[in-house]
């Protein structure tokens, strides 16, 4: 059996900052690189500051904050509906999760109730998005690593889910499509059938992405056990999403802690189990997103089976929203990239006193640093494209 490409257990040589790296590193005849902060596989404008020793890196530093815009903060000063449209700024690849999280923070401090058609409308789009996030995550991660044809292949399929949400709400990309209490608008007049027939096609198309990439010969060989995290070192490092999963544990919050109406429906947690190389390796967490994928048209299937007539989408929120001042909020919903969470405490006036966002591309790279040690400069790419970060998530 192939061993693990894994950091040795302990480093070369101990840093304690970046400062520290750039201004005190003494000669040892190793590199010192800067990965970005414009590389394309970083994906966004993200710095990896790398020592290495010829081609094996002793460690890959994060660097974070290039694309810090105070979203906060503008939270903190916006009121609570004019704070929604810069959700979809916290991450722009799957902004119907950051929507939501913030509509569900903000409901719990009103104490509102959302009508269920509202509900589901919401399952509708965030899982659309989901599998619109998935698809640019693994075509990308093929890209990156050689494997060009995957990605125009991913992105034909995106597309029309682009198609179907700006026949939804009038956007494709930033969406701002939900609201405090509801939705702006409700399905389209044949809706359905459209998104019924997408799945029709999307699901055939799954196994054909599998057949091409997934158990290609040489893009197992190029992923399986690179990077393996166990399922303690994972949770150690506070993991979520497939990232988490691809380790063998199976949490997800539309299970763990049910919200909105995903109760009502049934789905899988993929969980990696080192099928073709080591359990939580790279090539697992390639794996999972497949496979959620996979799931979400399971549960756009029956979301669109089980939708109420009733045509209510907005519950009653008041013209001006005030909470009174202190009262706290707390909302986690299942992202694209993990466990989203929101916490808001309501300020005197129209908008809160404290906004804080939790995301799963920021813990990710906390794990990086002690993933990157002992793998070859090339693996760095893999590595970080397996985690799946998006810039704006990391910084805020």
């Amino acid at each position: 059996m192939t061993e693990p490409r894994r950091a040795p257990e302990t480093p070369t040589m101990e840093m304690t900052s970046n400062k520290e790296v750039l201004r005190r590193i003494e000669y040892t005849g190793d590199m010192l690189l800067n990965m970005g902060p414009q590389h394309p596989s970083t994906h966004g404008v993200i710095n990896f500051l790398v020592q290495t020793d010829g081609e094996v890196m002793k460690r890959a530093i994060p660097e974070v904050g290039y694309l810090h815009r105070s979203i906060e903060k503008i939270g903190e000063r916006c009121t609570y509906n004019g704070f929604m449209p810069y959700t979809d700024r916290v991450d722009y690849i799957a902004a119907m999760f950051a929507n939501q999280g913030w509509a569900m923070a903000v409901e719990r401090l009103l104490g509102l109730q959302v009508p269920r058609r509202a509900e589901f409308c919401r399952v509708i789009a965030c899982e659309l998005n989901r599998i619109s996030s998935h698809l640019i995550s693994v075509g990308t991660m093929a890209m990156d690593i050689g494997a060009v044809t995957p990605f125009p292949y991913a992105l034909r399929e995106r597309e029309f889910i682009n198609d179907l949400l700006e026949e939804l709400c009038g956007a494709r990309l930033t969406y701002n499509y939900l609201r405090i209490g509801g939705v702006a608008f409700d399905l389209p007049s044949g809706y359905e059938d459209k998104v019924s027939t997408f799945l029709d096609h999307f699901e055939k198309i799954l196994d054909e992405f599998n057949r091409l990439i997934t158990y290609n010969e040489i893009f197992i060989k190029r992923l399986a056990h690179l990077a393996p995290i166990p399922a303690q070192m994972a949770i150690d490092y506070c993991l979520v999403g497939p990232n988490l999963r691809a380790s063998g544990m199976s949490f997800d919050v539309r299970k763990a802690l049910p919200y909105s109406v995903y109760p009502d429906f049934e789905f899988d947690v993929p969980v990696g189990k080192g099928e073709v190389g080591t359990p939580g390796d790279a090539w697992d967490r390639f794996w999972c997103r497949v496979e959620e994928m996979r799931q979400s048209c399971r549960i756009l299937r029956q979301a669109l089976a089980q939708l109420p007539k009733d045509t209510a989408i907005m519950g009653k929120v008041p013209r001006k929203i005030k909470i009174p001042e202190g009262t706290e909020a707390y909302s986690r919903i299942e992202s694209a990239r993990g466990d989203m969470q929101y916490y808001v405490v309501a300020g005197p006036g129209e908008n809160a006193h404290r906004v804080k966002i939790r995301t799963g591309s920021f813990t990710a790279m906390g794990i990086i640093d002690a993933l990157s040690r002992g793998l070859m400069i090339a693996d760095l790419v893999a590595l970080i494209a397996s985690l799946d970060v998006v810039a704006p998530e990391i910084d805020r």
